[in-house]
């Protein structure tokens, strides 16, 4: 199977191999590694080796066996649709729902109702993220924009890596917070103990801000307004873990037990604002808390 894809500026100046591995998930980075190894990887029409560092709007090229990614197929999955145009769309992502197809995940996915609802996504990210710009977990419930076409796409990317869209959560945390407000400003790479988890890493981490606000407090436990600065992997998890205060729910980065039943971390990205790609407009979408977050919080008791 033939893959291509224009590099997004997200990715500007990482390592072609981690490029490939991201945009690809199914594609392990060392998979990929053999692939470049055996010339099946082009890099704007040039064999490269696996160090090569990108650049946005480099054309990759890969010569992957067939059987590597499946057909993705357009699924008629309802959406709650917070704004659309010609150009872009934001969705209110429901709990339990995978942005774009991976590994164990290739239908019911935020993709697979995109392409059944729109006529055109952007391709930049490839076969498996048309549209796709950033994501949200499998159970954090909120607003993800997509984009129509590659123009769109990379104007939503460079104002994401310039962080000049506004990002806003609700978080219900472990634990009575007393400030008022504060800021982690904590770098967030891979977990040295386990692979599978992000963690402040200070040796090899990437440069992550969260400022949060607290809203209500209750008896152990803190409702806040958890505001992105930079958008790393599972950032709001780790940082609230990181000082001592973990996600009600979340089983990776928190505690085991919650207040009630829960799949997944009480997390919400209830706002999000952004400069049109096309006219230069300031939009601000905001989705609704989510039934089983009302309900939970209506179960607490007041600090």
């Amino acid at each position: 199977m033939k893959l291509s894809f224009t590099v997004s500026p997200e990715y500007d100046q990482i390592r072609i191999d981690k490029c490939i591995s991201s945009v690809y998930e199914d594609l392990s980075r060392s998979y990929v590694q053999r692939l470049i190894d055996d010339g099946a990887v082009l890099c704007n029409g040039r064999s490269c080796k696996s160090n090569l560092r990108v650049s946005g709007g480099d054309t990759i090229e890969i010569e992957a066996p067939d059987h590597v990614l499946p057909e993705i197929e357009p699924e008629n999955i309802p959406l709650d649709i917070l704004y659309e145009d010609e150009d872009v769309i934001v969705v209110n992502k429901p709990k339990g729902m995978v942005v774009h197809p991976a590994n164990g995940h290739y239908s019911g996915t935020l993709v697979n109702a995109l392409m059944y609802h729109c006529k055109d996504l952007s391709g930049i990210n490839g076969v498996l993220r048309p549209g796709i710009v950033h994501r949200i977990d499998m159970d954090t419930t909120g607003s993800v924009i997509a984009c129509k076409n590659d123009i769109a796409h990379n104007e939503i990317a460079r104002q994401l890596s310039e962080h000049s869209i506004k990002r806003h959560y609700y978080a219900l945390v472990h634990g009575v917070i007393e400030e008022e407000s504060g800021t982690v400003d904590q770098p967030i790479g891979r977990s040295e103990k386990d692979r599978k988890k992000m963690s402040v890493n200070l040796k090899n981490g990437k440069n992550a801000v969260t400022h949060y606000t607290v809203l209500k407090r209750y008896q152990d436990y803190t409702l806040l307004d958890c505001h992105l600065e930079t958008g790393r992997t599972h950032q709001i998890r780790v940082h609230m873990a990181f000082i001592g205060h973990p996600i009600v729910g979340d089983c990776v980065y928190g505690k085991k037990k919650t207040p009630c039943e829960l799949q997944g971390q009480t997390l919400h990205a209830y706002l999000l604002g952004f400069h049109h790609p096309r006219t230069g407009e300031y939009i601000e979408t905001t989705a609704p808390m989510p039934e089983y977050f009302t309900s939970l919080l209506s179960s607490l008791k007041p600090f």
